[in-house]
């Protein structure tokens, strides 16, 4: 149970799991627990029912066919499975060029330089002082040699809607296949595929309030579309593309999750980007040196981050106990270093060790933006 005193303001790291979606799953732990591959008896074949429901659901959210869904581990297993596993699967073609951006996720960056040690080019296109990857940048790089262009549809970090649909339409000019990583838009603003341009296309339950340990990759045309080189072999689950016993719970709880943001998307963007907005504002009131990051571009609804010159990002989060923030910084290998997000849209040491991301979500209420506020601003104001 948490504590009543607390505001969680971490939704783009993770979302708690509506209870809606708890209530789904719950039979398919200990009543309807049968193995979806057997298709012998009655219990296998009403949990394979359940998953390709599920299927169905995620399709609808994103406009996809349900042969299109292959269900992985999360974003970054889908993001490794759409990069490695189309890479290797091409790798004696003459295309050997990938193209990604600056503010990619790390489950998009690590493997794009992987494929360096195999051969590979990869060109990692430069953003603007928003976060917003240059279109100039991207015609110049998308070439004929080009394989892959991977690219985010919103920054985890300062909400950044990315140009998809134009990128996907350059690579495409060139004969490249495009890949998104969606993981921080789905259920936060629309994501259909179609409109996007995109041939392959992850996500994770846990960033729309369903389940850790489940998500999806997209694969335009389903698996025997696009040829994908599997990351793991065994029972030839996923049309082979993703051996493993199915998570029948976490692909019920994925299911109902879309569901959910299929019907209250429009509302809760809305009411989102309203608080968002008047803290934002009643922020810069108080505090007049504030920079809210990729203000002057299209964001996430419910993303905001905040530097604070001359304050210790860290200092403050530790002296703002029931308020659950994030930073600018990351934790690697035992050292400090700034985001490479924030670094990337021109911020320095400093400043990236100054900035905080608040990012709302379902459970946060307008009664809650005062004290949001007054506790923010107050623990500046006692910082040495």
């Amino acid at each position: 149970m948490k504590p009543d005193d607390v505001i969680y303001l971490d939704y783009n790291a993770t979302t708690p799991c509506d209870p809606r979606v708890v209530a789904k799953m719950r039979p398919y732990f200990d009543e309807l627990f049968a193995n979806p591959a057997n298709g012998y008896h009655r219990w296998g074949r009403l949990t394979a029912r359940a998953v390709e429901d599920a299927r169905e659901q995620i399709g609808a959210l994103i406009n996809a066919a349900p042969k299109e869904i292959v269900f992985t581990a999360g974003a970054t297993e889908s993001n490794n499975l759409a990069i490695l596993g189309l890479a290797r699967r091409a790798r004696n073609r003459e295309r050997r060029r990938i193209v990604t951006t600056a503010v990619e996720h790390k489950a998009v960056l690590l493997p794009c330089k992987r494929l360096v040690e195999e051969g590979f080019d990869l060109i990692i296109l430069p953003v603007d002082e928003h976060g917003c990857v240059r279109l100039d940048a991207a015609q110049a790089a998308i070439n004929d040699e080009t394989l892959l262009v991977s690219v985010q549809a919103a920054n985890n970090e300062i909400g950044t809607i990315q140009p998809v649909a134009e990128i996907a339409e350059i690579a495409h000019a060139h004969g490249a296949l495009v890949h998104c990583d969606a993981a921080q838009a789905l259920g936060k603003i629309p994501v259909d595929v179609d409109r996007l341009g995109v041939d392959l296309l992850s996500a994770s339950a846990h960033k729309l309030y369903g389940p850790k340990g489940i998500g999806c990759l997209y694969v335009r045309g389903g698996t025997r579309s696009i040829a994908l080189e599997p990351l793991l072999y065994g029972g030839g689950q996923e049309h082979g593309l993703r051996s493993g016993t199915t998570n029948v719970p976490g692909a019920v709880g994925f299911g109902e999750a879309c569901a959910i943001a299929q019907t209250e998307l429009s509302q809760e963007m809305a009411r989102l980007q309203s608080l968002r907005d008047a803290i934002e504002l009643a922020l810069q009131a108080k505090i007049p040196t504030l920079h809210i990051n990729g203000r002057g571009t299209a964001r996430l609804p419910n993303t905001s981050s905040l530097t604070f010159p001359g304050i210790d990002a860290d200092a403050l989060l530790l002296n703002l106990p029931d308020l659950m923030l994030g930073t600018g910084s990351a934790c690697t290998s035992g050292a400090v270093e700034p985001s490479h997000v924030l670094t990337a849209i021109g911020l320095n040491r400093d400043l990236a060790s100054a900035t905080v991301r608040l990012s709302l979500g379902r459970f946060v209420a307008p009664t809650d933006v005062q004290r949001i506020v007054s506790e923010i601003v107050t623990t500046i104001t006692q910082l040495p």
